[in-house]
């Protein structure tokens, strides 16, 4: 389409139409932002892809989870904050002090960490437009009166679990009170190319990975959620101490 507009604008050069060259430059442009975004997405979507076919190469080390949960709670916090400066959210870390150290790969429990906060602060996000919307009309503040007092929250939180006969596990929660999972979908949120967000903002890879990166520490991923009220994700990852 751009070399066929490029043809029409060196017509109109040729015959003095500045306007139109002017209105033809300026669709170029838009055409040549469409490109880059979608080439961008198209280059997530095969990294991913990458992710999901190749085995780790990383090693397990001895990892404090407590240090590793906060530092990319901050981590996801700051980076959404970098993007869009009007974004704000309270967020809490609640770990378990005597959490003890265990073998783990740290970038690869690290990135199902960084996946898991980021859409938890997604979720807050989302929800708190809707309450501005909703504060700002008449009839969006009766239709759901929550809305009109939200304040947005995300909390990670670490503890020691005994699941027996399975033995002891790490539990890390990652909670939120956004928007919630409908019913109808939350059974799938988990499979490949599976997403919830719109048109050019998410893969539908992270949870899949995620998922796929705790099972292969002998864990468990598992989510509860209630529409309108919030999503708790919960890793479980054996605690074998160090």
């Amino acid at each position: 389409i751009s070399n066929e507009l490029i043809d029409e604008m060196v017509e109109a050069m040729t015959n003095g139409d500045q306007q139109s060259v002017k209105d033809i430059a300026g669709d170029i442009q838009e055409n040549l932002k469409k490109i880059n975004h979608h080439g961008k997405r198209a280059d997530s979507i095969v990294k991913n892809m990458l992710q999901h076919s190749r085995k780790s190469t990383g090693q397990k080390e001895p990892t404090n989870l407590n240090t590793l949960a906060e530092e990319y709670l901050r981590l996801s916090y700051h980076g959404l904050r970098g993007k869009d400066k009007s974004f704000n959210a309270e967020f809490v870390f609640d770990p378990d002090p005597d959490l003890p150290v265990v073998s783990v790969i740290p970038q690869d429990i690290g990135r199902v960490l960084l996946n898991l906060i980021n859409n938890a602060f997604y979720a807050v996000n989302s929800k708190l437009h809707q309450s501005i919307a909703a504060t700002s009309e008449e009839e969006g503040a009766k239709s759901d009166p929550a809305l009109i007092e939200y304040r947005p929250k995300v909390t990670v939180s670490t503890k020691k679990v005994k699941n027996p006969p399975q033995g002891e596990f790490i539990e890390i929660q990652i909670k939120d009170n956004g928007l919630g999972i409908p019913t109808n979908i939350v059974d799938k949120i988990f499979q490949p190319f599976f997403t919830t967000k719109p048109t050019g903002q998410g893969t539908g890879l992270g949870l899949s990975l995620s998922y796929d990166i705790v099972k292969a520490h002998g864990g468990e991923l598992t989510v509860k959620t209630e529409e309108r009220i919030g999503s708790t994700f919960i890793i479980h990852l054996p605690a074998k101490e160090i």
